[in-house]
């Protein structure tokens, strides 16, 4: 039985292959994304680089960290040279992304319009592979007191208790409260259900006398208002 090749380590890259080196004097930012990949992974195969095949993983992403963060690490480990170990370096350094996007956004302290919406909760749900639901608590200046998953669904539907909506908005003593969910499929439009559950919703805001302002409905990069409509 021929030997398998021991894989490149860093160190064995030709020199223009060497992303640390490259980093070190150019500058972190002119590095590639899979250059960067590289890095966290470390070596590649017998057969490629560490760059090449984040090259080859990226490719199959559009070259887009943000469906590479849509990798489980099970999908990752589909390809020759990722095990358990490098595929979770992977999801990690993706969840870090995730999270620095939040950062910034979920200090929001005053909800103005449903872009505001929209921006606050579209890092939490514009990678989610199934449906969830959030609701966003606010005082009488629509300032932001919380934000509260309340549902997750499959890939189509998501169940949501009014009940449960308003026991949130009571123990916090929300004034006001906004609703978000995504649609994995991509498109924003409602269904049949989405437009129930916001009349179901808006009807007991009345009753409780708390401003129902608004539910968005976010699908990637897009989303659907039903304050904007008019609805």
């Amino acid at each position: 039985m021929e030997e398998s090749k021991p894989k490149r380590t860093i160190k064995e890259w030709p020199l223009d292959e060497r992303p640390r080196e490259k980093a070190i004097k150019n500058g972190i930012s002119t590095l590639s994304n899979s250059e960067l990949m590289a890095i966290l992974i470390g070596s590649g195969t017998p057969d490629e680089s560490a760059v090449e095949l984040m090259r080859k993983v990226l490719a199959s992403c559009n070259d887009s960290i943000a469906r590479l963060s849509r990798l489980t690490v099970d999908d990752l480990c589909l390809f020759k040279g990722i095990g358990p170990a490098k595929a979770l370096t992977i999801v990690a350094a993706c969840e870090l992304w995730k999270r620095r996007e939040g950062d910034d956004i979920t200090r929001t302290k005053y909800i103005k319009s449903s872009l505001d919406l929209f921006n606050y909760f579209h890092h939490k749900l514009c990678d989610q592979n199934v449906e969830q639901c959030h609701v966003l608590l606010l005082n009488n200046k629509n300032g932001v007191i919380d934000s509260t998953l309340i549902g997750s669904g499959g890939l189509t539907a998501t169940t949501v208790d009014i009940r449960l909506v308003m026991r949130e908005a009571l123990v916090k003593r929300a004034t006001a409260m906004a609703l978000c969910h995504n649609h994995p499929s991509g498109n924003p439009n409602p269904s049949r259900e989405d437009n129930e559950l916001t009349k179901n919703l808006r009807e007991a805001c009345r009753v409780m006398n708390i401003r129902f302002l608004d539910h968005i409905i976010v699908a990637g990069d897009r989303y659907y208002s039903y304050n904007d409509e008019g609805i």
